[in-house]
């Protein structure tokens, strides 16, 4: 074998195309063991209690550690193999091991006890003092002052969490990937757009199939249950989609024990550490103060939604009724039935947009948005990706200096898990004698080029690609010198979706529109007539959509506020019970959503769905400034593109990444603590009483 690319010095960047699944154990071992020696080497108690002595050396081991273990996980998620997922697995208990032995090692924590007591800490750097005392709360919360058998216990509960939620991602992933629906008859196609059309057929023919080939993979299923006029095509693929890693499909597949055995497991975790509930653990490291100050957020937000989502509900079913002939609204027919009337009342459909919205214009309308918000560009450079779909840029500011590495990676693809996300690989890392910048990962799951031309997005892909923008602009543009405070690894969880929530309301924006669409066949912009349309139809159905992400938030803390493990049907039950309090649709009792719900059991978002709509507060507040700071233009359309509030928000928010409580960013850059009306406001929720 060749020399492992996994072993690439941290300064540089990885050919990634090189990496191979027998690279991934020998790499990490090694790391691991070197890892463990400067551990055991800044344990030292006769070292001198100060940074250069035990923070730096252990962070040198450390991150070359991270930074392969990311790769592994990064091309696990995107180019999934059986050899990558297996030599994956083969690793993910020995660094799950490793990491809960660090944050279990006595003699580390004592180290850092005595730098933060020492007369030397307050002459630390601030972003130095407010990593120490990261550390030592991350000690305490990682099980360090456990002793005996509940030390023992904490470990083995640590292994057992990682392996359940890698097995529920991949559970997920598999039944993804496992069903298709094989047509013969074109005719049952109809509605579809063309490209959604090709693409099927694409996918037949590579099987070596007649006919069209649908999948659950999102830039089919959705299409699908928008427009596809066979009724029960539409129902086939609901009741694929809603049963996906159930005990209604492959017994080998179901996730029902997986959510059992994580639930119980965080509960445990929870009492070891002290804590009435993992909820209540969770919350230790976050901005919300309690699961009730949590839960009086959600139900609020539920009360003031509640009248508007009832209104949407009838108006939808009364349309479906009148003008489509169907006397019961079913599942499968909302989201057909909300595009037909979408339609009708603004009289565009997602389709014709679309036509507007070719990949290469939004990414450079992107760059444009990007580069008079922050002054910095970004351009294409020769690092080698992982896949021909993957790009890399390289992020500049106005001086031409090198800010960091972003890698775009934008069609859903087999073997590669859908939604959509951003991971950093490398982090800002200052010395005396260097500057390491940032590596960050863009993934999204968008339709893939048909025919020879560029890829369509729908808006609401622009604004998935704008959101995860946001995330990789917060690693990107830091100036946190120190990894232990980067973005990533230290902004309260409940803030980190503040950049990237932000950033989806420059896609509203009339200028900001125009830079990023250009029609497929004329090459013009999107016109007003249409954008007017676009722009009225943006709080359709809010009430329906905020409702349905506060019961997917208050199910989550019901199911994760409790002293112990639950059943699968008392999880159903839990949400159930929410449904009943707060939502106005209600789906078959067969139906398994949290079997799907990978942010809880596998993505680090178990009692934390809340953040979305409690950092959407934050981001609202945040572009108010923008808007209150906009120029207006002659045809009395608004530039929101203001240089100025951009460095303050980048200097405020960006720059400082962990370095300090987001409540205190926040604060620096409203002058004031976040309010909940300009969120009401941008919903189209104002009205008294929802009338």
């Amino acid at each position: 074998m060749t020399e492992n690319p996994l072993l690439t010095p941290i300064s540089s960047l990885i050919d990634y195309a090189r990496v191979e699944p027998a690279h991934i154990e020998p790499a990490i071992s090694t790391l691991i063991a070197e890892t463990r020696r400067a551990v055991d080497h800044a344990a030292d108690p006769e070292l001198d209690a100060t940074w250069d002595s035990i923070v730096e050396p252990l962070e040198d081991a450390s991150e070359k550690l991270w930074r392969a273990w990311s790769v592994a996980g990064h091309l696990n998620a995107v180019v999934n193999t059986p050899e990558l997922r297996a030599a994956y697995n083969q690793c993910l208990p020995l660094v799950t091991e490793f990491s809960t032995w660090v944050g279990l090692h006595t003699g580390l924590y004592a180290q850092y006890k005595r730098i933060s007591s020492s007369d030397s800490f307050a002459r630390l750097a601030p972003v130095r003092q407010r990593v120490i005392e990261l550390a030592l709360r991350d000690f305490r919360l990682s099980g360090v002052e456990l002793i005996g058998d509940q030390r023992q216990r904490y470990a083995e509960i640590s292994d057992l969490q990682a392996q359940a939620s890698q097995k529920f991602s991949e559970n997920v992933l598999d039944s993804v990937d496992q069903w298709s629906l094989n047509i013969r008859d074109e005719a049952r196609l109809a509605g579809l757009p063309a490209d959604v059309v090709q693409e099927a057929r694409s996918a037949a023919e590579a099987d070596g199939l007649e006919g069209w080939k649908l999948v659950l993979k999102m830039p089919c299923y959705i299409p699908v249950m928008q427009y596809a006029q066979d009724r029960s095509l539409r129902q086939e693929l609901y009741r694929a989609y809603a049963t996906v890693a159930s005990e209604q499909g492959a017994p080998a597949l179901d996730n029902s024990p997986l959510i059992e055995q994580l639930l119980a497991l965080r509960a445990e975790e929870a009492s070891l550490l002290g804590f009435g509930s993992f909820a209540a653990l969770r919350l230790e490291t976050r901005m919300a103060d309690s699961a009730a100050q949590v839960l009086e957020f959600l139900r609020e937000l539920a009360r003031k939604a509640k009248p508007y989502a009832t209104r949407d509900l009838a108006e939808l079913r009364a349309f479906a009724r009148d003008r489509l002939g169907l006397l019961e609204l079913e599942p499968w027919d909302i989201a057909f039935v909300s595009e037909r009337l979408r339609e009708e009342r603004y009289a565009y459909s997602e389709e014709e947009i679309k036509q507007y919205f070719t990949e290469p214009q939004v990414l450079q309308g992107l760059f444009q948005v990007i580069n008079k918000l922050f002054n910095v560009t970004l351009v294409p450079c020769n690092a080698p990706t992982w896949h021909d779909d993957a790009k890399a840029f390289e992020v500049s500011d106005s001086a031409g200096a090198v800010l960091g590495t972003l890698y775009i990676d934008l069609y859903a693809r087999q073997g590669k898990q859908s939604g959509a996300w951003v991971d950093s690989e490398r982090n800002r890392r200052k010395s005396a004698t260097s500057l390491q910048t940032p590596v960050v990962y863009l993934t999204c799951n968008f339709s893939r080029p048909q025919g020879g031309k560029a890829a369509l997005l729908t808006h609401d892909d622009v604004i998935t690609l704008f959101h995860e923008s946001g995330h990789a602009l917060h690693a990107l543009l830091s100036q946190v010198d120190e990894p232990g405070a980067a973005a990533f690894a230290s902004v309260e969880w409940d803030a980190i979706e503040l950049p990237s929530q932000f950033m989806e309301n420059f896609c509203w924006e009339w200028s900001v529109v125009q830079g990023l669409s250009a029609h497929i066949e004329t090459g013009k912009p999107l016109g007003r007539e249409l954008y007017d349309k676009l722009l009225a139809a943006r709080n359709f159905q809010s009430g329906m959509q905020t409702l349905r992400q506060v019961e997917f938030s208050l199910f989550d803390m019901g199911i994760h506020h409790q002293a112990q493990g639950m059943s699968i049907q008392a999880v159903l039950d839990v949400l159930n019970d929410v449904r009943k309090e707060v939502a106005v649709l209600f789906p078959p009792s067969w139906h398994r959503f949290p079997h799907n719900f990978s942010h809880l059991f596998a993505g680090g978002y178990g009692a934390g769905y809340y953040s979305y709509k409690w950092a959407e507060v934050l981001s609202a507040d945040v572009y108010g400034a923008f808007e209150e700071s906009a120029v207006m233009a002659a045809d009395n359309t608004r530039e929101t593109l203001n240089a100025a509030t951009g460095q303050r928000f980048l200097k405020e928010i960006l720059a400082v990444g962990g370095s300090r409580p987001a409540a205190e960013s926040f604060h620096a850059f409203r002058g004031r603590p976040p309010s909940i009306d300009a969120l009401l406001r941008h919903s189209g929720m104002t009205e008294p009483g929802g009338d």
